[in-house]
């Protein structure tokens, strides 16, 4: 049997670390030191288990060690080691130090690191208290890590801590509640999205809202090789270098990760204009108010000619931000609210715009209460600009089928696979899915209301009129009987 570290060992140890924070900060908060920990901790155990590599290759020469060290994927000062930490514990002044390693580790790894960690401050007396108060925590915080020994050749597969990051996001975000939709796709939402999409070899992939980035490495995952590209902005600091940790976890190192805001201020560019994608992927905001419609008639990438959103609904700027950003043959996938399917005003005019432009290749209506922070149904799109001739849309209800989760509704593998089969078959199956011509949906106005194109009316049994009142005679027979009964029993009691 073997004594490596399990997934399942990882992500209790982890997860038992936040009672250090719980009842102190909102889970939407603590995560971001639980997450820099176990990666200061992980990448600090790595790095000590190539120094000995390299220490037992040339028999102890400091100089050729230190010269094989400056080629690994990262560097790890000594100062800023989870080890020197460790030691440091019961100092006076510990989150100022935890700050100061942090940012050395950035310094040494520049092209990969850079600004990660500005956004978490351990020597925050808002966040963690004052000096004795956060001391303690802190001092927690670090012996709940000591114990784990994170080196590659102590873990039981490839990927074990990418997976542990992946898992404590997760539980974070559905502790979080509202805040975790900030940061967080629901993970077979993401692998459903991901596999709807398409993503092929060579291709570019991108997401312009990528949260912590689980639905662009769902995306990569899909691929099947390692030639591939991913590209990802997010608009929160702090998620955004949850994303970079990420990726870097999970050996994406040459992801790139924007910071900023995608609708007022996009950061992939090619030659001053929007860089061309494969495939999009995206989980926006839902009707994001606020979202820039001001700017929008001037934006500098022309990207509203169809139309501009409404301010207080960013849904259609998201949207055709997407469809934007794909190159001639790409495909774009988005998770949306019901409402982009039948709003009016810009957003019709838009939606009419994209249909009649032949992009839109299919609508897949999602179970209620899937997502965190919102218990209203959701929807995915699916644009392809490499239709061809064919100007159907295919509608699938997917509403009903799912399993009831401990916050969340969740879709189970045959669901999924379902949605996936009935995508690619294309075709019309009954009470599930609608092929509708471009006429039809001309006909209903450009109205996208999956109960338009889906009849999941269910006929009910037919009632036997005669049968059911001869039933309701014999019970009320028996119910005056048994009333009889009763008079009797208790007028021999004496009532």
């Amino acid at each position: 049997m073997s004594d490596k570290l399990t997934q399942d060992t990882i992500n209790s140890t982890v997860w038992n670390a936040c009672d250090s924070f719980r009842g102190t900060l909102d889970p939407s908060q603590y995560k971001d030191y639980i997450l820099t920990m176990l990666f200061v901790k992980y990448i600090t155990d790595v790095h000590k288990e190539k120094r000995e590599e390299y220490e037992k290759k040339y028999k102890g020469d400091k100089t050729r060690v230190e010269r094989a060290l400056k080629h690994e994927r990262f560097k790890m000062p000594v100062e800023s080691s989870f080890d020197f930490l460790y030691e440091k514990r019961n100092a006076e002044n510990l989150g100022e130090l935890i700050n100061i390693a942090l940012e050395n580790i950035e310094d040494e790894n520049r092209a990969k690191l850079d600004k990660v960690f500005r956004n978490i401050d351990f020597n925050s007396e808002p966040f963690l208290g004052r000096t004795k108060d956060r001391n303690r925590r802190l001092k927690n915080l670090l012996k709940d890590f000591v114990g784990l020994d994170l080196r590659p050749s102590n873990l039981e597969g490839n990927d074990v801590i990418g997976d542990s990051y992946e898992y404590l996001i997760s539980n974070f975000a559905s502790d979080a509640g509202k805040k975790a939709g900030e940061f967080y796709t629901p993970s077979q939402v993401s692998t459903l999205l991901a596999k709807l999409v398409e993503p092929q070899e060579e291709n570019r992939i991108y997401d312009p809202t990528c949260g912590s980035g689980s639905l662009l490495l769902k995306a990569a995952k899909e691929v099947g090789t390692q030639n591939f590209s991913l590209s990802g902005q997010e608009v929160n600091g702090s998620t955004w270098a949850l994303a970079r940790m990420n990726m870097f976890l999970h050996g994406r190192d040459k992801a790139v990760i924007e910071w900023g805001d995608t609708l007022n201020n996009p950061l992939h560019k090619e030659n001053d204009k929007l860089k061309k994608f494969d495939v999009v992927v995206a989980n926006p905001p839902f009707s994001l108010d606020k979202w820039g419609a001001e700017n929008a008639s001037s934006d500098q990438f022309g990207r509203f000619y169809r139309g501009v959103p409404p301010k207080s609904k960013g849904d259609y700027a998201f949207i055709t931000h997407m469809i934007e950003s794909l190159n001639e043959n790409g495909r774009a996938g988005v998770v949306l609210p019901h409402g982009v399917l039948f709003r009016g005003s810009s957003e019709g005019k838009i939606r009419k715009a994209l249909i009649e432009e032949n992009l839109l290749k299919a609508v897949v209506g999602l179970p209620a209460n899937m997502f965190y922070g919102t218990g209203i149904p959701a929807c995915i799109l699916i644009f392809d600009k490499n239709k061809g001739d064919n100007t159907n849309v295919l509608f699938i209800d997917a509403s009903r089928e799912f399993s009831n989760g401990k916050n969340q509704n969740v879709l189970r593998d045959e669901d999924i696979k379902k949605i996936v089969a009935t995508f690619k078959g294309g075709k019309s199956i009954d009470k599930y899915a609608y092929v509708a011509t471009f006429d039809e949906i001309k006909e209903n106005d450009y109205n996208l209301n999956i109960p338009r194109y889906v009849d999941t009316f269910e006929e009910e049994e037919p009632i036997d009129i005669a049968a059911t009142q001869t039933k309701i005679a014999s019970i009320k027979t028996e119910m005056e009987k048994v009333e009889e009964e009763m008079k009797k029993y208790l007028k021999e009691l004496g009532f």
